[in-house]
């Protein structure tokens, strides 16, 4: 298992019912859906700031960790 730490970029593996952050109101974030880890709950669940492409944050949910898959930008190096 991949270790989620503050700051990665994490995408839904489900998708989950939120709260817009400005409006207030239900919105639904899709399978796939990028977020910002910003905390950690004992490694089981995370707080994830979700933002649209200029930055503004539209939620922050706590997500547990099966449902997130963290994204990679570097290969993993292998034992030769």
């Amino acid at each position: 298992m991949t270790h989620i730490q503050d700051y990665d970029l994490v995408a839904l593996m489900h998708p989950c019912s939120a709260t817009h952050k400005q409006t207030h109101k239900p919105i639904k974030l899709q399978r796939g859906q990028i977020g910002t880890v910003l905390m950690s709950f004992d490694d089981r669940a995370f707080l994830i700031d979700f933002a649209d492409h200029d930055g503004n944050t539209f939620a922050m949910e706590t997500i547990a960790i099966e449902h997130l898959l963290r994204l990679i930008h570097e290969p993993c190096l292998v034992n030769a």
